[in-house]
C-alpha cells in the first residue's frame, strides 16, 4: 500500500481548497461563529479543520471511503487485519473489544490490574470478571502485569470464561509474556484482548518491546495520543484471527461510540501513521539513545535510583521493560513521589507522567529532545538538592499482597446499579463496595464494586489520600465517606 498518502488528511485539504458552505453541524461554521477570543487561544487552524466526518468530510453515505482507506492504511502498517479509529481514546476501544468477546452474566478472564475503563465495561455490560493476580514485587510495592501461568490457571479455573484481557505495558513501562498468554488462550478456544494503551509505539522499532498483534493477541487496543502523534483521545484497536467478528466488533464500537466523531483525532492518526511508516525507526533510533543517556545522568544524582530491566524484570516479575518510561525511585531522598511531583511542577513548570508512594516517572516519546531532557534532569537535580527542606511524607499503609486482594462478593453491575449507602470509612470493612477507588495516576482501582472492603484496603486508602494520593471517582475525594452496598 501507498504508506505516502494520508487519505484524511488529504480529504481535509480538499475541504478547504473547495469553498464547501456547510448547513450542518458544527454550528461554529469553520470558526466564524467562535468568539475571537477563543480562536486567539485555540487557533484558526483547530476551527477550520472541524467539520463533520459525513456530509462534509465525506458524502452523506460516506460513500468516498476516506476513513476506511485509512484504517486500512494503519492495519498494513502494523500488521493487522482490521484496524478501527475511535475518537473516545482507549476507555472507548476496550470496552468495545471486550462487548465482541462477552455478554451480560458472561465470564472474562481480567488482569486485577485493569484500568478503571476495563472495571466500567464490566459494570455496564454485566459480564463476570474472573480475576487474575498481577506480578507482585513486595520490596518496592509495585504491581507488573499477570504472567502466562496465572493466566493459564484461571482459564482452568473458568473453563467457561468467553476470552482473557490483559494490560501490558503498565503505565509504569512493564509487560508481561503475551506471545505465551496467547498460546495458553487459543489452546482453550478463547481469544486474547491487550489492553495496549501505553504501546502505540511499539511496532514501529525491533528494540522496543514486543507488541500484541506479533505476539499473536486477537485484539490490541492502542491510544495513539499517548505514546504517538495522535490528539487527546485518539485510539485505535486492531484485530487479527478468526476468533472475533470484524462486524461484530464494529457493531459493539458503534453502540458504544459517538455519532459526531471528530475529523481532527483522526486526521491526527492518519498523519501518525504515515510518520511512523516513513521515519518512525530513525525516530525511536534518537527516542531510545535519549532515553539512555536521561537514564545514565538521573542515576548518577544522590538519592536517586532510576529503575532499570534488572529491578523490573525477572521470575515473579515483568517479562519486558519499554526503556521510554524513566520510573525514578526517591526512598533514599526520603520524599513521597507525590511532594517530588508538586515540587517540580511549582519550581521548574514540568509535569511528570506519573507520581506513587515512593516514585515519579517520566514519560520520554519520540518528540523529546536534548532541551526537553536537559530540562527534566535539571529538575531533578535541584529536587536532590532541596530535599532535606521537605517535611517528612505522611505514612501510607500499605497492605500485603493477600490483603490488597478483596474478595468479589457480587457482580460489579449489581453492586453499581443497586441500592446504596455513604458510611464513615472506619465502618466500611466487610461491607461491599459500590464505587471504584482508583488512586489515579495510574488509574487502577484498589477496590471495585462488589469487591467486599477489608481495613488494610481502607487504611492504605485513606493514609493514601492524607499523603497527596488522588483518587478522582470516589463519591467523597476525601475518602471521609465511601459508598458501599446498602443493607436489605
Amino acid at each position: 500500500m501507498d504508506h505516502a498518502r494520508a487519505p484524511v488528511l488529504e480529504a481535509l485539504a480538499e475541504y478547504h481548497a473547495s469553498g464547501w458552505i456547510p448547513f450542518t453541524p458544527p454550528g461554529h461554521k469553520q470558526g466564524r461563529g467562535a468568539d475571537p477570543r477563543v480562536r486567539a487561544v485555540l487557533g484558526e487552524g483547530v476551527f477550520a479543520s472541524d467539520v463533520l466526518a459525513v456530509s462534509g468530510l465525506d458524502d452523506r453515505t460516506g460513500g468516498r471511503g476516506v476513513l476506511a482507506r485509512a484504517e486500512e492504511l494503519m492495519a498494513d502498517a502494523v500488521g493487522a487485519e482490521h484496524t478501527f479509529f475511535a475518537t473516545a481514546g482507549s476507555s472507548l476501544s476496550v470496552k468495545s473489544a471486550m462487548l465482541a468477546v462477552t455478554g451480560p452474566h458472561q465470564q472474562l478472564v481480567v488482569g486485577r490490574d485493569a484500568h478503571k475503563s476495563v472495571v466500567a465495561g464490566l459494570v455496564l455490560a454485566g459480564i463476570d470478571p474472573v480475576w487474575v493476580e498481577p506480578n507482585w514485587d513486595p520490596a518496592r510495592h509495585l504491581a507488573h502485569p499477570p504472567s502466562a501461568a496465572a493466566v493459564a490457571d484461571a482459564l482452568r479455573r473458568a473453563p467457561e470464561a468467553r476470552g482473557v484481557l490483559v494490560s501490558s505495558p503498565t503505565p509504569y513501562g512493564t509487560c508481561t509474556e503475551l506471545a505465551v498468554i496467547a498460546r495458553a488462550c487459543h489452546e482453550h478456544g478463547v481469544p486474547l484482548i491487550v489492553d495496549e494503551a501505553w504501546g502505540a509505539h511499539l511496532p514501529f522499532h525491533p528494540d522496543l518491546p514486543v507488541w500484541a498483534m506479533d505476539a499473536g493477541a486477537d485484539v490490541c487496543v492502542t491510544s495513539v495520543h499517548k505514546m504517538g502523534s495522535g490528539l487527546e483521545q485518539g485510539s485505535v484497536f486492531h484485530l487479527q484471527g478468526d476468533r472475533i467478528d470484524p462486524k461484530v466488533l464494529k457493531s459493539r464500537e458503534d453502540l458504544l461510540g459517538t455519532t459526531s466523531p471528530s475529523v481532527l483525532l483522526y486526521a491526527a492518526l492518519d498523519g501518525w501513521r504515515r510518520q511512523m511508516v516513513e521515519h518512525g525507526k530513525d525516530l525511536y533510533d534518537h527516542a531510545l539513545g535519549l532515553a539512555a543517556r536521561t537514564r545514565e545522568r538521573i542515576d548518577r544524582m544522590d538519592g536517586l535510583r532510576v529503575e532499570s530491566r534488572e529491578d523490573f524484570c525477572g521470575p515473579g516479575l515483568a517479562a519486558e521493560l519499554d526503556p521510554l518510561q524513566i520510573v525514578v525511585d526517591l526512598t533514599r531522598l526520603g520524599i513521597s513521589g507525590y511532594q517530588a511531583a508538586d515540587w517540580v511542577r511549582e519550581h521548574h513548570r514540568l509535569n511528570l507522567h506519573l507520581a506513587d508512594h515512593r516514585r515519579i516517572a517520566a514519560q520520554l516519546t519520540h518528540a523529546d529532545t536534548a532541551h526537553t531532557t536537559d530540562a527534566l534532569t535539571t529538575a531533578l537535580l535541584e529536587l536532590a538538592g532541596h530535599a532535606e527542606e521537605f517535611r517528612a511524607p505522611a505514612p501510607i499503609e500499605i497492605p500485603d499482597p493477600a490483603d490488597l486482594r478483596l474478595e468479589q462478593a457480587m457482580p460489579p453491575r449489581d453492586a453499581y446499579f443497586g441500592p446504596v449507602e455513604d458510611i464513615p470509612w472506619q465502618r466500611a470493612a466487610g461491607r461491599v463496595a459500590a464505587e471504584m477507588l482508583t488512586p489515579y495516576p495510574p488509574g487502577i482501582p484498589a477496590a471495585l464494586p462488589g469487591e467486599r472492603f477489608n481495613a488494610p484496603v481502607l487504611e492504605y486508602l485513606h493514609t493514601g489520600v492524607a499523603a497527596g494520593m488522588y483518587v478522582p471517582d470516589a463519591a467523597d475525594p476525601g475518602l471521609g465517606t465511601v459508598r458501599v452496598v446498602a443493607l436489605p
